[in-house]
């Protein structure tokens, strides 16, 4: 493979790295579908990057069980859930006082994005040699 693209698939590996950890703790912003691109484009660039990323302790049970099983840990529901529900609903009472169709529009993105991770399997347990 040129140089070039190897370096251009890190790079863009790393800023879709970058988006899939904001979005473990912004509500809104999807946190696997941004760690599976990283981990495709560590995989044609970097085999010490695409390890590193699959076997990580936290993003790597990400990555695990969406392909090896398109499950979803339970902790990670319930997190993911509580703290997208939680900034929803600041949102919606407080921050957009008045603003009744944008409060709509917002509510009806947390219903989605609930039905979604709820739609996935839930990883009922994790095996510890799996993650080390």
């Amino acid at each position: 493979m040129d140089k070039l693209i190897k370096y251009f698939f890190i790079f863009i590996g790393v800023i879709s790295l970058g988006l899939g950890i904001l979005g473990i703790f912004l509500p809104v912003l999807p946190t696997t579908p941004f760690l599976l691109l990283s981990a495709a484009l560590f995989a044609r660039s970097s085999d010490r990057l695409y390890h590193w990323l699959l076997y990580h302790h936290v993003l790597g049970e990400y990555i695990r069980g969406f392909l090896q099983e398109k499950a979803i840990p339970l902790r990670i529901k319930i997190f993911s859930l509580t703290v997208m529900w939680i900034a929803m609903l600041y949102a919606i009472f407080f921050a957009l006082k008045g603003m009744f169709w944008c409060q709509i529009i917002l509510f009806a993105i947390a219903v989605g994005i609930t039905m979604h991770i709820l739609s996935y399997k839930t990883k009922s347990k994790t095996n510890k040699n799996e993650t080390e």
